[in-house]
């Protein structure tokens, strides 16, 4: 990781509603993007796809029963479309509520005639910062609607398969369609949590050989990533229990065998969260430890050095007061004064007896294991 790591944390674009809003009421963010709507209909022997300009036909669309068709739709910047799904397909107005305000946590609920989900999509953009977007579906008997804020996605494997027509993808019904697309989702989740395991064996390198404050930002960051999973993965695994327990006719047994399956690679991916927190924790505490063996280091050679000069620094100190045994105007015995200022090479002499005072030190030090 680069320096801009230190600074990168991903804002969450939440669309928060005013306090006291009326339940039910669809919000609109002002930034929000066009809609791009795209059509999926297939069955065991044909697949198509289209785009739409609106929903207003897609009602007569779905009496359809010959085909099971994926609604795709792609921002939010038009009322009227939510307006046409709760007058001709009968949604909760707190369902469409829950579609457009995007701060919803994993979940399931049942309703007569279709089933609300959410999931969290998570992915890392080209600044390697993660995006937590919110993908809302709405399951009825013969269809599958998808609605995002963004544009970005992660479910081209699910059109390929579609595509190609192998395997039970187009003759398992539209919840194995939703299926499919949550275990894109889980699976995303592996992707993300390799990439940040690679990052973290990284960052112990760098410990090992050469420690700076980088490495602690970037575990830093990593680790606030992870709290981020954390907070989906949770609810993700309870949204598919949910899915297992649940009795609705439109979750068929076939999708709730393959649900299970994710259901044990999202107990995997917290048992990776969990570790992948407690390895970051730990870098950042071997991190600190050190950094503060570095210093025990520096302040033992400080120590030292202080140790070896404060002698000399008090002989120097005390014959550098100038205190004469002899007044220099009457000639007087001063007494209890420095009679060693007038001795033949004092200063050799002093310079010695510090020399020798500093060897003896150092062999003390050194003897006393100090240099190890």
């Amino acid at each position: 990781m680069n320096k801009r790591s230190r600074s990168q944390k991903k804002k969450q674009n939440y669309n928060v509603r005013k306090a006291g809003t009326s339940p039910g009421l669809v919000y609109i963010d002002e930034n929000a993007l066009k809609p791009r709507i795209t059509l999926y209909q297939f069955n065991d022997k044909s697949y198509k796809s289209r785009k739409l300009e609106n929903l207003n036909d897609i009602a007569k669309i779905l009496e359809d029963k010959n085909y099971t068709f994926w609604i795709d739709i792609k921002g939010f910047d038009n009322a009227e479309m939510f307006e046409i799904l709760g007058r001709d397909l009968h949604i909760n107005k707190l369902v469409l509520e829950d579609i457009t305000v995007t701060y919803q946590r994993p979940k399931l609920d049942e309703y007569d005639g279709y089933v609300f989900a959410v999931s969290r999509m998570l992915m890392m953009d080209e600044n390697n910062c993660l995006e937590n977007d919110q993908l809302s579906f709405i399951l009825t008997d013969n269809a599958l609607f998808t609605f995002k804020e963004s544009y970005a996605d992660c479910l081209g494997p699910v059109r390929q398969r579609l595509e190609a027509g192998k395997g039970n993808i187009r003759l398992a019904g539209s919840s194995y369609i939703m299926y499919a697309i949550m275990d894109i989702i889980v699976d995303t989740y592996f992707e993300i949590l390799g990439t940040w395991t690679e990052e973290l064996d990284q960052i112990e390198d760098r410990l090992l050989e050469k420690p700076d404050k980088s490495i602690m930002y970037d575990t830093q960051l990593i680790k606030r990533n992870l709290i981020s999973m954390r907070r989906v993965t949770w609810p993700e695994r309870d949204k598919l229990n949910d899915i297992l327990r649940s009795d609705s006719p439109l979750i068929t047994d076939q999708t709730k065998l393959y649900v299970r399956d994710a259901y044990d690679h999202c107990i995997q991916i917290i048992d990776i969260v969990e570790s992948l927190k407690e390895i970051s924790a730990s870098n950042i505490d071997m991190y600190l430890s050190l950094i503060s063996n570095r210093m025990n280091e520096i302040m033992k050679v400080l120590t030292i050095i202080s140790s070896i000069f404060i002698p000399l620094t008090f002989i120097a100190g005390i014959y550098g007061m100038n205190f004469a045994d002899r007044d220099p105007v009457t000639g007087k015995l001063m007494p209890l004064n420095m009679p060693e200022l007038y001795e033949p090479h004092g200063y050799l002499y002093t310079m010695v007896v510090m020399g020798l005072i500093a060897v003896v030190q150092v062999i003390y030090f050194w003897r006393r294991g100090w240099f190890k």
